[in-house]
């Protein structure tokens, strides 16, 4: 298709952009969804409904798929997938949007070093010095109004953190494994080695007798499930091609820029941006425009 080219960098920004305002947005729907589940079955409805989704193209690319790539596949799928989505369902029961924000922010620099200590990736300065740049712009954009520390719940940092790493040896495995395959395929075929597993965990909880005497269950699910198709599955297959098409560095840096969409959100309920937010919003976008320029 020509109209959609991702060879072309203006394509390349528009699936960033994109990608931000879903991810962005991805934080409100799990915090809907928690008022009603618990955050293990947050997840695993998240996980759940992704894999139904996807079946169809389960079934269209599992047998194409040579046996070679499975280990990689399934490295995609589970640190990729799998277990970020309840490492973030559960640090937001202690831990407030702000802090959480600037954590996931790591991925980008974990990807940097991940990839030099484990999978061997050259060393370019230009990409280092972009991440860094948007990290700052990051922590500045979510410290803006200040962080009340004694407020959240400190120890909770370790699951973003490790969600964080777990982006970046899914993001490096596709950069340097699995190249050749397609994005839809890659989605779908890497789900088939969590969705099942997950399916039979989520109903061994309390989901189905929750869904059915809770009344705000109704509401509940459908924000999980905008999340599910939209925030996992859709958005998924776009960060795949976008890895693919560029570097691993680069995509990653959208999550410099969800914390721009938490303002967004912001402002349409009525709060008000500063001159520090939009001077980090400045720095951030120096931060991505470094890290593409140069790749």
């Amino acid at each position: 298709m020509d109209f959609f080219d991702l060879n072309k960098k203006s394509w390349q920004w528009i699936i960033l952009v994109f990608l931000a305002f879903i991810w962005g947005s991805s934080f409100i729907l799990m915090k809907k969804g928690l008022e009603v589940y618990s955050s293990s079955e947050v997840a695993a409805l998240r996980m759940s409904i992704s894999f139904l989704c996807l079946i169809p193209f389960v079934l269209k690319y599992f047998k194409t798929i040579e046996k070679k790539y499975w280990k990689y596949l399934a490295i995609v799928g589970i640190f990729g997938n799998g277990i970020p989505a309840f490492l973030f369902t559960k640090a937001q029961t202690g831990l407030s949007s702000s802090l959480t924000g600037m954590l996931n922010s790591l991925v980008p620099l974990f990807t940097l070093l991940l990839g030099l200590i484990l999978f061997k990736t050259k060393f370019k300065a230009n990409r280092f010095i972009g991440a860094s740049i948007g990290l700052i712009g990051a922590i500045g954009l979510i410290t803006s109004n200040g962080i009340d520390l004694n407020n959240s719940q400190l120890s909770y940092t370790f699951y973003v953190v490790a969600a964080t790493m777990c982006y970046a040896i899914s993001v490096n495995t596709i950069n340097t494994h699995l190249k050749e395959i397609g994005s839809l395929k890659i989605t779908a075929i890497s789900f088939t080695f969590i969705g099942p597993p997950i399916l039979f965990y989520l109903f061994s909880t309390n989901f189905i007798i929750v869904t059915s005497q809770d009344k705000g269950a109704g509401i509940a699910l459908f924000y999980i499930a905008i999340l599910a198709i939209f925030g996992t599955v859709i958005s998924v297959i776009l960060f795949n091609m976008l890895i693919k098409k560029t570097s691993g560095v680069f995509a990653t840096s959208v999550t410099y820029l969800i914390p721009i969409i938490a303002i967004f959100w912001g402002v349409l309920d009525g709060e008000n941006i500063n001159i520090i937010q939009v001077g980090s919003i400045g720095i951030i976008l120096l931060g991505i425009y470094f890290i593409n320029k140069f790749r």
